[in-house]
Protein backbone atom coordinates (compact mmCIF):
# COMPACT_ATOMS: atom_id res chain seq x y z
CA UNK A 1 0.00 0.00 0.00
CA UNK A 2 1.26 3.46 -0.83
CA UNK A 3 2.24 5.62 2.14
CA UNK A 4 -0.36 8.36 1.40
CA UNK A 5 -3.10 5.70 1.28
CA UNK A 6 -1.97 4.26 4.60
CA UNK A 7 -1.78 7.69 6.22
CA UNK A 8 -5.28 8.55 5.05
CA UNK A 9 -6.63 5.23 6.32
CA UNK A 10 -5.04 5.75 9.74
CA UNK A 11 -6.77 9.12 9.91
CA UNK A 12 -10.12 7.53 9.10
CA UNK A 13 -9.53 4.84 11.73
CA UNK A 14 -8.78 7.56 14.26
CA UNK A 15 -5.60 6.08 15.72
CA UNK A 16 -1.95 5.38 14.87
CA UNK A 17 -0.53 1.87 14.74
CA UNK A 18 2.59 0.84 16.57
CA UNK A 19 2.80 -2.18 14.26
CA UNK A 20 1.48 -1.22 10.84
CA UNK A 21 2.08 -4.75 9.51
CA UNK A 22 -1.01 -5.78 11.49
CA UNK A 23 -3.12 -3.30 9.56
CA UNK A 24 -1.64 -4.42 6.24
CA UNK A 25 -2.47 -8.03 7.09
CA UNK A 26 -6.02 -7.00 8.01
CA UNK A 27 -6.44 -5.65 4.49
CA UNK A 28 -4.89 -8.69 2.78
CA UNK A 29 -7.48 -10.89 1.11
CA UNK A 30 -6.52 -14.50 0.47
CA UNK A 31 -6.71 -13.93 -3.29
CA UNK A 32 -3.90 -11.36 -3.05
CA UNK A 33 -1.87 -13.52 -0.69
CA UNK A 34 -1.98 -16.42 -3.16
CA UNK A 35 -0.41 -14.15 -5.77
CA UNK A 36 2.09 -12.62 -3.34
CA UNK A 37 4.01 -15.73 -2.46
CA UNK A 38 1.90 -16.97 0.42
CA UNK A 39 1.77 -13.82 2.54
CA UNK A 40 -0.58 -14.25 5.55
CA UNK A 41 -4.19 -13.30 4.78
CA UNK A 42 -6.65 -11.55 7.05
CA UNK A 43 -8.64 -14.72 7.81
CA UNK A 44 -7.10 -15.37 11.25
CA UNK A 45 -7.55 -11.71 12.18
CA UNK A 46 -11.15 -11.92 10.97
CA UNK A 47 -11.73 -14.83 13.37
CA UNK A 48 -10.36 -12.86 16.31
CA UNK A 49 -12.08 -9.64 15.30
CA UNK A 50 -15.45 -11.35 15.18
CA UNK A 51 -15.03 -12.38 18.83
CA UNK A 52 -13.80 -8.95 19.94
CA UNK A 53 -16.63 -7.21 18.10
CA UNK A 54 -19.27 -9.44 19.63
CA UNK A 55 -17.93 -8.94 23.15
CA UNK A 56 -17.65 -5.15 22.81
CA UNK A 57 -21.25 -4.88 21.65
CA UNK A 58 -22.52 -7.40 24.22
CA UNK A 59 -20.77 -5.67 27.13
CA UNK A 60 -21.92 -2.24 25.98
CA UNK A 61 -25.53 -3.38 25.73
CA UNK A 62 -25.34 -5.19 29.08
CA UNK A 63 -24.08 -2.08 30.87
CA UNK A 64 -26.16 0.49 28.97
CA UNK A 65 -29.54 -1.28 29.17
CA UNK A 66 -29.70 -2.89 32.64
CA UNK A 67 -33.43 -3.60 32.40
CA UNK A 68 -33.30 -5.23 28.97
CA UNK A 69 -33.94 -9.01 29.03
CA UNK A 70 -31.52 -11.50 27.51
CA UNK A 71 -33.60 -12.12 24.39
CA UNK A 72 -33.81 -8.42 23.58
CA UNK A 73 -30.09 -7.96 24.18
CA UNK A 74 -29.39 -10.76 21.71
CA UNK A 75 -31.61 -9.09 19.10
CA UNK A 76 -29.81 -5.77 19.47
CA UNK A 77 -26.44 -7.46 19.06
CA UNK A 78 -27.62 -9.40 16.01
CA UNK A 79 -29.00 -6.18 14.48
CA UNK A 80 -25.56 -4.54 14.44
CA UNK A 81 -23.15 -7.49 14.27
CA UNK A 82 -23.89 -8.77 10.79
CA UNK A 83 -22.50 -8.64 7.27
CA UNK A 84 -24.78 -5.85 6.08
CA UNK A 85 -23.92 -3.43 8.88
CA UNK A 86 -20.21 -4.23 8.81
CA UNK A 87 -20.15 -3.66 5.05
CA UNK A 88 -21.71 -0.23 5.68
CA UNK A 89 -18.95 0.49 8.20
CA UNK A 90 -16.36 -0.52 5.60
CA UNK A 91 -17.90 1.94 3.14
CA UNK A 92 -17.84 4.70 5.75
CA UNK A 93 -14.15 3.98 6.32
CA UNK A 94 -13.57 3.74 2.55
CA UNK A 95 -11.83 0.37 2.99
CA UNK A 96 -12.69 -0.92 -0.48
CA UNK A 97 -10.06 1.04 -2.42
CA UNK A 98 -7.25 0.06 -0.04
CA UNK A 99 -7.96 -3.68 0.16
CA UNK A 100 -5.24 -5.93 -1.19
CA UNK A 101 -7.05 -8.18 -3.66
CA UNK A 102 -5.91 -10.66 -6.28
CA UNK A 103 -6.34 -9.59 -9.89
CA UNK A 104 -9.28 -11.90 -10.50
CA UNK A 105 -11.13 -10.88 -7.34
CA UNK A 106 -10.49 -7.24 -8.06
CA UNK A 107 -11.75 -7.56 -11.64
CA UNK A 108 -14.95 -9.27 -10.43
CA UNK A 109 -15.89 -6.36 -8.15
CA UNK A 110 -14.43 -7.68 -4.93
CA UNK A 111 -13.94 -4.22 -3.49
CA UNK A 112 -17.71 -3.79 -3.30
CA UNK A 113 -18.66 -7.29 -2.10
CA UNK A 114 -20.37 -7.07 1.31
CA UNK A 115 -18.75 -10.28 2.57
CA UNK A 116 -15.22 -9.12 1.73
CA UNK A 117 -15.85 -5.68 3.19
CA UNK A 118 -17.39 -7.07 6.39
CA UNK A 119 -14.55 -9.54 6.87
CA UNK A 120 -12.04 -6.74 6.43
CA UNK A 121 -13.74 -4.69 9.16
CA UNK A 122 -13.53 -7.63 11.56
CA UNK A 123 -9.86 -8.07 10.68
CA UNK A 124 -9.20 -4.37 11.27
CA UNK A 125 -10.89 -4.64 14.68
CA UNK A 126 -8.56 -7.51 15.56
CA UNK A 127 -5.54 -5.55 14.36
CA UNK A 128 -6.54 -2.61 16.55
CA UNK A 129 -7.06 -4.96 19.50
CA UNK A 130 -3.65 -6.63 19.07
CA UNK A 131 -1.91 -3.29 18.55
CA UNK A 132 -3.66 -1.16 21.15
CA UNK A 133 -5.45 -3.48 23.53
CA UNK A 134 -9.04 -3.76 24.66
CA UNK A 135 -9.66 -0.05 25.24
CA UNK A 136 -8.54 0.83 21.71
CA UNK A 137 -10.79 -1.82 20.18
CA UNK A 138 -13.72 -0.86 22.40
CA UNK A 139 -13.39 2.81 21.47
CA UNK A 140 -13.20 2.07 17.76
CA UNK A 141 -16.15 -0.35 17.67
CA UNK A 142 -18.44 1.93 19.64
CA UNK A 143 -17.45 4.96 17.55
CA UNK A 144 -18.58 3.08 14.44
CA UNK A 145 -21.64 1.32 15.88
CA UNK A 146 -22.93 3.37 18.80
CA UNK A 147 -25.75 5.12 16.93
CA UNK A 148 -26.80 1.85 15.29
CA UNK A 149 -26.95 0.17 18.70
CA UNK A 150 -29.11 2.99 20.03
CA UNK A 151 -31.52 2.73 17.10
CA UNK A 152 -31.84 -1.02 17.49
CA UNK A 153 -32.33 -0.81 21.26
CA UNK A 154 -35.09 1.78 20.79
CA UNK A 155 -37.27 -0.93 19.30
CA UNK A 156 -38.89 -1.79 15.95
CA UNK A 157 -39.69 1.25 13.87
CA UNK A 158 -37.96 3.74 16.16
CA UNK A 159 -35.48 4.60 13.42
CA UNK A 160 -38.14 4.68 10.67
CA UNK A 161 -38.51 8.45 10.45
CA UNK A 162 -39.94 8.26 6.93
CA UNK A 163 -43.03 6.39 8.11
CA UNK A 164 -43.35 8.52 11.24
CA UNK A 165 -43.01 11.74 9.24
CA UNK A 166 -45.61 10.60 6.72
CA UNK A 167 -48.12 9.85 9.48
CA UNK A 168 -47.45 13.17 11.17
CA UNK A 169 -47.64 15.23 7.97
CA UNK A 170 -50.93 13.62 6.96
CA UNK A 171 -52.34 14.39 10.41
CA UNK A 172 -51.16 17.97 10.59
CA UNK A 173 -51.09 19.10 6.96
CA UNK A 174 -53.37 16.66 5.18
CA UNK A 175 -50.86 15.83 2.44
CA UNK A 176 -48.20 13.22 1.76
CA UNK A 177 -44.55 14.31 1.85
CA UNK A 178 -42.72 14.04 -1.47
CA UNK A 179 -39.08 13.00 -1.95
CA UNK A 180 -36.57 13.97 -4.61
CA UNK A 181 -33.39 11.88 -4.71
CA UNK A 182 -30.17 12.40 -6.67
CA UNK A 183 -27.10 10.15 -6.79
CA UNK A 184 -23.47 11.08 -7.27
CA UNK A 185 -20.13 9.26 -7.47
CA UNK A 186 -18.98 5.92 -8.93
CA UNK A 187 -21.01 2.74 -8.46
CA UNK A 188 -18.73 1.34 -5.77
CA UNK A 189 -18.99 4.52 -3.68
CA UNK A 190 -22.37 5.92 -4.70
CA UNK A 191 -23.83 8.64 -2.47
CA UNK A 192 -27.41 9.87 -2.53
CA UNK A 193 -28.95 13.17 -1.47
CA UNK A 194 -32.67 13.32 -0.70
CA UNK A 195 -34.94 16.34 -0.31
CA UNK A 196 -38.34 16.04 1.36
CA UNK A 197 -41.04 18.48 0.29
CA UNK A 198 -44.33 19.21 2.04
CA UNK A 199 -46.98 21.50 0.56
CA UNK A 200 -44.44 22.84 -1.91
CA UNK A 201 -41.83 23.68 0.75
CA UNK A 202 -38.47 21.97 1.29
CA UNK A 203 -38.54 20.82 4.91
CA UNK A 204 -35.50 18.55 5.13
CA UNK A 205 -32.47 17.16 3.35
CA UNK A 206 -30.26 14.16 4.03
CA UNK A 207 -27.54 11.96 2.58
CA UNK A 208 -26.90 8.23 2.55
CA UNK A 209 -25.29 5.30 0.79
CA UNK A 210 -28.65 4.27 -0.66
CA UNK A 211 -31.83 6.03 -1.72
CA UNK A 212 -33.58 4.55 1.32
CA UNK A 213 -30.91 5.83 3.73
CA UNK A 214 -30.98 9.29 2.16
CA UNK A 215 -34.77 9.50 2.43
CA UNK A 216 -34.60 8.39 6.07
CA UNK A 217 -31.99 11.06 6.77
CA UNK A 218 -34.13 13.72 5.10
CA UNK A 219 -37.20 12.62 7.06
CA UNK A 220 -35.16 12.71 10.26
CA UNK A 221 -34.08 16.28 9.47
CA UNK A 222 -37.69 17.31 8.81
CA UNK A 223 -39.13 15.60 11.87
CA UNK A 224 -38.66 18.49 14.37
CA UNK A 225 -40.86 20.74 12.21
CA UNK A 226 -43.83 18.45 12.68
CA UNK A 227 -43.28 17.02 16.17
CA UNK A 228 -44.18 19.06 19.20
CA UNK A 229 -41.31 20.90 20.98
CA UNK A 230 -40.58 17.78 23.06
CA UNK A 231 -40.29 15.70 19.90
CA UNK A 232 -43.40 13.57 20.53
CA UNK A 233 -46.28 12.63 18.29
CA UNK A 234 -49.47 14.54 19.11
CA UNK A 235 -52.11 12.90 21.23
CA UNK A 236 -55.11 11.33 19.53
CA UNK A 237 -57.27 14.43 20.05
CA UNK A 238 -54.71 16.54 18.14
CA UNK A 239 -54.99 14.50 14.95
CA UNK A 240 -56.44 16.15 11.89
CA UNK A 241 -59.97 15.10 11.15
CA UNK A 242 -63.56 16.32 10.90
CA UNK A 243 -65.06 18.28 13.80
CA UNK A 244 -68.61 17.58 15.00
CA UNK A 245 -69.93 20.00 12.39
CA UNK A 246 -68.20 18.04 9.65
CA UNK A 247 -65.36 20.50 8.90
CA UNK A 248 -61.81 19.30 8.34
CA UNK A 249 -59.12 20.66 10.67
CA UNK A 250 -56.38 20.84 8.03
CA UNK A 251 -54.64 24.12 7.43
CA UNK A 252 -52.61 22.90 4.44
CA UNK A 253 -49.43 24.67 5.56
CA UNK A 254 -46.14 23.60 7.06
CA UNK A 255 -46.03 24.06 10.86
CA UNK A 256 -43.76 26.79 12.17
CA UNK A 257 -42.02 26.86 15.52
CA UNK A 258 -40.98 30.49 15.17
Amino acid sequence: MKTPDLTALLERLGRPFGDETLLLQALSHRSWCAEAGGRPSNERLEFLGDAVLGLVVAEHCYRTYPEMPEGALAKVRAAVVNTSVLAEVALELDLGPVLLLGRGEDASGGRAKPSILANAVEAVIAAIYLDGGWDAADTFVLRMLHHRIEESAAGPGAEDFKTRLQEMVVRRVGRLPQYEVAGTGPDHARRYTATVIVAGEVVGQGEGKSKKDAEQAAAHAAWPLFADPAGHEPAAHDHAGPDPAGHDHVDGGVPSHA
